[in-house]
């Protein structure tokens, strides 16, 4: 068994060899703006230099010797001139004013590697080229010559996550935002508040991390549950000391922290905790069904179910002032312009059935709930403008009238995006249907894991242009990024978070970054895709496997029917049936194209399943093959 694994391994090191030198973007995602590739080229070995006289640019140094020294097996000695003659890698800021804003270039000669930029487009550039170098041959790494010239297509390049659902530790943060920094992201969206858990320390209010960091009990099964409750306690939160840890650690990697505090939906944890900030402070928590919680559990719950909730803030005083404490101490541990204040999915039903409320409508002259939502939204933006920030808030933001200064995440479509950029206000563009909500399984096989549903795989994410057509050429310039979102009430372990990032954080990654005329999914897909996942395989980080290239989940008619598959990677190898019995290593391995039979009124389904090198398997993907059977939908 071991032998037959080594024989697997060194396939694979040999194939992804291949793969990097003949790609013509040199396995780089996301793509860089232009490639030139050059005859020649530079032999990396312990004889090189690395040049650098800029303290700025120390950073980029020591990240670059640490990987050679990973990847080769030596360290660069470290030079502030370059002597004449001396093969070196230099790294300098000398031309980067002309370059775009995070641009660098990169130059790769037989005798040097020069590469610009300031200290984050430096960053950047030594994160394209620890991508593009090959395995090590004899004592040395041989690099193609080339000319690289990159820059951002968006200044927000955004990824979420949600620690309300699930919380997860500072390490799993930290990592997340590796992977992140990795593939030039720069802004994570830290979703800390929610009904089912708050995640973050404020010191002036203690019982919300006392009371509602801690629910005692999560459904099982799709919302509203199909498996009852597991009655476990769920609990968790980062102190202030561990936020700021976080920030310091993005903040070294480029990544700005933008911390999300919901309001004046998603409540409940905060109203657990501190029951006078609802409309109806005596009256006991509500599930989603209306049905109060059973047994003797009664007053305020941090919530056990997913879903939308009737229990929002109410607009006192009181309330007003918690949240500009509560935003004083998060201002103050986060730097970043944004400040998240959700604004999302908020009902309006205690609201509606609140004197109060109704009596406060009519006193500041609003039109309705939804303008009450709006004067909400508004006041809290003016108390965070004043701290210097500005706020970000889901598109439903738009209702009642759109805070004046104000950025729309547009998540329910591009409609709210589109109506916030013909206002002039700037749009992070972030719509499910478009694939990135990366809560949706990747497939329709049985075999994936419990998802909230629909369906987003890397090819949907990857076809996705942020920029609405519907926008005219003024318009278009406040459509300043592009976002995915991890909700996370299926993920309870960091590997299933992991298992639903990758590989859809590299499609991502390329519509954040790369032009939209240098996106290739046929280079995407079966160049540099593969090399990505060849190096994930190596390590202990969780991804979903794709599925043979060339297969699909739509019915295929005909009765003499022939399917061509390729392995989603090098090394990786396809088994598949059509026997109806699950596909394993004991199943036919595929080594060409597959010729079937159909007779006539009949139907053969095709399955598969993609083994690789380190023994992950994809989910097993059924393709029908059918010549008239009547029992045969049509996907």
């Amino acid at each position: 068994m071991m032998r037959k694994y080594l024989l697997f391994f060194l396939a694979s090191f040999f194939a992804i060899q291949t793969f990097a030198q003949t790609d013509a973007n040199m396995g780089i995602i996301p793509v860089p703006v232009s490639i030139k590739k050059n005859t020649g080229t530079f032999s990396l070995d312990k004889t090189v230099i690395l040049v650098n006289n800029e303290t700025a640019n120390a950073k980029a140094a020591d990240l670059l010797n640490a990987f050679i020294v990973t990847k080769g097996g030596f360290a660069l000695r470290e030079a502030k001139t370059l002597t004449a003659g001396q093969k070196a890698i230099v790294l300098t800021s000398a031309g980067a004013d002309k370059l775009p804003g995070e641009g660098y270039t990169i130059t790769i000669t037989a005798n040097q590697i020069k590469v610009v930029g300031t200290e984050v487009g430096l960053f950047y550039a030594v994160q394209s080229l620890i991508q593009l170098m090959p395995e090590k041959k004899q004592d040395r790494i041989s690099i193609q010559s080339v000319e690289i010239n990159d820059y951002p297509r968006f200044k927000y390049r955004g990824l979420h996550l949600d620690v309300a659902r699930h919380f997860f530790p500072v390490s799993f943060i930290k990592k997340y935002i590796d992977l992140m920094s990795q593939y030039k992201l720069n802004n994570f969206h830290w979703h800390l508040t929610e009904d089912q858990g708050w995640r973050i320390e404020i010191k002036k209010y203690p019982k919300l991390v006392s009371v509602g960091s801690t629910r005692n009990g999560t459904i099982a099964g799709n919302y509203p549950g199909t498996g009852g409750n597991d009655n476990e306690v769920h609990k968790g939160y980062y102190t202030q000391d561990e936020v700021k840890e976080v920030v310091a650690y993005a903040a070294a990697k480029y990544v700005t922290v933008v911390p999300e505090i919901e309001m004046p939906g998603h409540a409940g944890a905060a109203i657990a905790a501190y029951p006078e900030l609802s409309c109806f402070p005596d009256r006991d928590t509500f599930i989603s069904d209306k049905t109060p919680w059973s047994g003797d559990r009664k007053g305020k719950q941090v919530q056990q179910t997913w879903g939308v909730f009737d229990d929002v803030f109410v607009p006192t005083e009181n309330t007003f002032k918690f949240l500009e404490n509560v935003l004083d101490e998060v201002i103050a541990l986060f730097p970043s312009k944004y400040i998240h204040i959700g604004g999302d999915e908020c009902p309006k039903e205690y609201w509606k059935q609140s004197p109060f409320c109704q009596q406060f409508i009519k006193d500041n002259n609003l039109k309705d709930e939804h303008g009450l939502q709006s004067y909400f939204i508004q006041r809290m933006e003016k108390y965070i403008n004043a701290k210097g920030r500005s706020i970000i808030g889901w598109d439903e933001i738009l209702e009642g009238g759109l805070a004046p200064n104000a950025t729309v995440m547009s998540w329910r479509g591009e409609a709210g995006g589109i109506e916030a950029a013909k206002q002039n206000h700037d749009v992070i563009m972030t719509p499910g249907s478009a694939g990135l909500y990366f809560d949706h399984k990747q497939s329709a096989s049985t075999d994936e894991p419990l998802t909230i549903g629909g369906l987003s795989n890397f090819t949907k994410v990857y076809g996705y242009d942020p920029v609405p057509k519907e926008l005219n050429a003024g318009q278009r310039k406040y459509v300043i990024g592009v976002q995915a979102n991890i909700w996370t009430e299926y993920m309870e372990t960091p590997a299933k978070v992991e298992y639903m990032l990758l590989p859809r954080l590299f499609s991502l990654a390329e519509i954040a970054w790369s032009p939209v005329e240098r996106k290739d999914i046929k280079n995407f897909t079966e160049e540099r895709l593969p090399l990505h996942l060849a190096r994930l395989d190596k390590t202990n980080t969780n991804y979903w496997v794709p599925t043979p290239i060339g297969q699909t989940e739509k019915v295929i008619n005909g009765e003499n029917i022939t399917v061509e598959l390729k392995s989603p990677m090098p090394g990786a190898k396809v088994f598949y049936t059509l026997d109806n019995y699950r596909p394993s290593e004991n199943a036919t391995e595929y080594k060409s194209p597959i010729k079937v039979i159909v007779p006539q009124g009949q139907k053969k389904v095709l399955k598969t399943i993609v083994i690789m090198p380190s023994g992950r398997r994809s989910v097993v993907t059924e393709t029908i093959l059918n010549n008239g059977a009547a029992d045969v939908k049509t996907k």
